[in-house]
């Protein structure tokens, strides 16, 4: 492990820099295993978010073949950079946490389709074509029989950020993806992880340009006419500006 690396924390999103000796932890466990793998090293990780409003930690682990000498001894070494297999422990969701203002049904389909992306790529994409379904059912009024002719519908109103539009154009041209969301958004079929991940990752755009970015316009004109209307309180009473 290198001294320090970039990282963004899983919690409070915040890009920093992770200093080894101050905010990371990693030891391996060797043994002698009479599998098909032989000699393993499981490396544990620990990472301590630096921000002070956060210091929450994750914890990573991952199988490496490895030189296991002896158990009484410290010349076992990890052989390989690629890793057998690899797990997230904490937390286990990559999902990002959703205000409340957008609809519990569709937070909770985006939180499912975080939570089983890699168990099941094929289950997470589902629930994220769901979560999509959602949300232009819900934010812009559109319910057709299939979800193709409601992002057809979409685009043709133009109302949607161009480079949003193309964000949803472009997962229906990803192989099984693009074919499957000419169907029923139920419908199961085979798909790979990296394009499951794809979809979730949508799903955090649109609802940071949807939901987000219109909940933080209102907010701000209810305060500027918050002010406008206690400035003109204020000149009708006679007071200084």
């Amino acid at each position: 492990m290198s001294e320090a690396f970039n990282w963004t924390c899983p919690y409070c999103h915040k890009e920093t820099t992770i200093v080894v000796a101050t905010n990371a932890s990693a030891c391996v466990h060797y043994y002698n295993s009479p599998t098909k793998d032989k000699h393993m090293g499981l490396q544990t990780m620990i990472i301590a978010c630096p921000n002070p409003d956060c210091r929450e930690y994750t914890i990573d682990a991952e199988l490496y073949p490895a030189d296991y000498t002896n158990k009484y001894r410290h010349d076992s070494r990890i052989t390989s950079r690629d890793p057998i297999d690899s797990w997230r422990l904490k937390p286990q969701s990559s999902a990002i946490p959703q205000p409340e203002y957008i609809p519990e049904q569709i937070r909770n389909d985006y939180y499912e389709a975080c939570a089983i992306l890699n168990l099941s790529p094929k289950a997470s994409a589902t629930l994220s074509r769901r979560c999509l379904q959602g949300m232009i059912r819900d934010f812009w009024g559109i319910q057709k029989d299939r979800l193709v002719e409601e992002v057809k519908e979409l685009k043709k109103r133009g109302n949607v950020a161009p480079l949003t539009m193309d964000s949803i154009d472009a997962i229906r041209k990803i192989g099984n993806i693009g074919a499957h969301m000419e169907q029923d958004v139920n419908q199961i079929i085979d798909i790979d992880e990296g394009e499951a991940e794809v979809l979730v990752k949508l799903l955090e755009d649109l609802f940071q340009d949807w939901y987000i970015d219109r909940h933080n316009r209102e907010e701000r004109n209810r305060e500027i006419q918050r002010i406008a209307g206690e400035k003109q309180a204020a000149k009708l009473a006679g007071a200084p500006p």
